[in-house]
């Protein structure tokens, strides 16, 4: 069986896409939940665990239709009434264009999505953590869970300095609508990459949309691309090449597997005709309208599809090549980081470090986002109703921690990698305009151009 050795954390990895917002204190100076109030200095800056009482205007700068960080910055303002939040949202991709811009800014955010943070952090926009890290205890986490978010003196991810934190704690994989599933005799999740192609092939010979998956805007067809190149070849290779080590390439038999049959999959008609102009909205619509057997998406869907669809959806790590592989999944913090230039960086740190530790802060993780909170490693996670999607999705994060198998995002190599190669390259792919071979010497050939600038 493949092991993958980065797994994201010791009770729940994490994936693509979520929020964040800062902190303060009513009444009287404080410190933050399980710290006492600590100054530590790291020879150039001091940094503070205390809140205060005095107003405090965090500026977040959140991913639109991810609605865990409003309701984690409402929950907190709730909680320390005199901390209120100024939140921008832009969909993923403006964030990737605006987020050099918007950092180095005379206003700029206390709290940002991270689209990518390597260029970030050799640009000099975002706050190193490692104060922080020492001043609250951050050593009690898992140090996997941090791994996806540190990066070392030679740009390179997964060692280092931490630049980021995660607001949930993300896993991907395949959400199926239970009532198609009967039609076509799934009576239990596939156990086989060879099982899930025939429950495909059935779906269409039944006129049932076999796959619904966004690609308009960006590439959701990455999703089953990067599940598939996962179990196709060693997800050590695909950490390397995210990682930006040396040598990595992502033109590697296993990519060009995926990538043959993903084009497969599209010449078979598995996604939609339209998948080029349907974005990540109008997925949601159509499957929740019953347009659909299978989605891959990731865990944050999982309190909507409870609410819109009760009892009616499943969800399961996706298949290897045989029965007794190892699951690996896209796997990935929610990642948020403070501004270089954040007016109000103690306060930041404060709601970030109350994210993890508060009881109703990881209680909102669970039951809004759909994600581990993350956190020290002997606080529970928050658990979920039986017989609930977000049950399912909770207990598959758990299975991919017990077996190694959390991968970053192919989308978070580079700053550009996902505007610029991986989503064009993906929407020509699916309408016979970009081959396999094509595809994969693309990206590579974006990813080059970007790590020589």
């Amino acid at each position: 069986m493949r092991r993958y050795a980065r797994k994201l954390h010791a009770g729940r990895p994490a994936l693509v896409l979520a929020p964040l917002m800062a902190a303060t204190l009513a009444i009287t100076a404080c410190s933050a939940p399980g710290a006492d109030p600590v100054t530590e200095d790291d020879g150039d800056t001091e940094v503070s665990t205390e809140l205060g009482s005095d107003p405090i205007t965090l500026e977040m700068y959140a991913e639109t239709g991810f609605p865990l960080a409003k309701a984690l910055a409402d929950e907190f303002s709730n909680q320390y009434p005199n901390v209120t939040f100024n939140v921008r949202e832009d969909q993923f991709t403006v964030i990737v264009e605006n987020a050099p811009r918007v950092l180095a800014g005379d206003n700029a955010p206390d709290i940002i999505r991270l689209p990518t943070m390597i260029d970030l952090v050799s640009d000099g926009l975002l706050k190193n953590l490692d104060p922080y890290f020492d001043a609250y205890g951050w050593d009690s986490f898992p140090a996997s869970q941090l791994e996806q978010l540190r990066i070392a003196d030679d740009g390179t991810r997964g060692s280092g300095s931490l630049y980021g934190m995660g607001l949930g704690y993300s896993v991907t994989g395949v959400f199926y609508n239970k009532e198609l599933a009967e039609q076509v005799g799934m009576t239990e999740p596939p156990v086989t990459i060879a099982e899930f192609e025939e429950l495909l092939a059935a779906a269409k010979d039944a006129g049932i949309q076999p796959i619904m998956q966004f690609n308009q805007d960006t590439a959701g067809i990455n999703f089953p691309h990067q599940a598939l190149q996962n179990q196709y070849g060693d997800p050590q290779e695909i950490a390397d090449w995210i990682f930006q080590k040396e040598g990595a390439t992502f033109d590697t038999p296993a990519a060009l597997k995926a990538t043959q049959t993903i084009e497969k999959w599209a010449q078979a008609g598995y996604f939609p005709a339209d998948a080029n102009a349907i974005d990540y909205t109008a997925m949601m619509g159509q499957f929740q309208e019953g347009n659909g057997l299978f989605m891959f998406n990731g865990d944050w869907e999982s309190g909507n599809l409870d609410s819109n669809m009760p009892g009616e959806v499943g969800f399961f790590l996706f298949p290897g090549e045989t029965a007794d592989a190892s699951h690996v999944a896209m796997s990935a913090p929610n990642t948020f980081g403070v501004g270089a230039k954040a007016k109000n960086p103690d306060a930041a740190a404060f709601f970030l470090n109350w994210v993890h530790t508060n009881e109703k802060a990881r209680e909102i993780s669970v039951q809004v986002g759909g994600s581990s909170p993350g956190g020290p490693a002997d606080l529970e996670v928050p658990t979920a109703a039986e017989g609930t999607v977000l049950a399912q999705t909770l207990a598959a994060s758990g299975q991919l921690a017990e077996e190694n198998g959390a991968v970053d995002f192919t989308a978070n190599a580079t700053g550009s990698i996902f505007a610029s190669a991986i989503t064009p390259e993906l929407q020509k792919l699916i309408v016979g305009e970009q081959t396999p071979e094509g595809y994969v010497q693309a990206v590579q050939a974006q990813y080059e151009e970007e790590l020589s600038r």
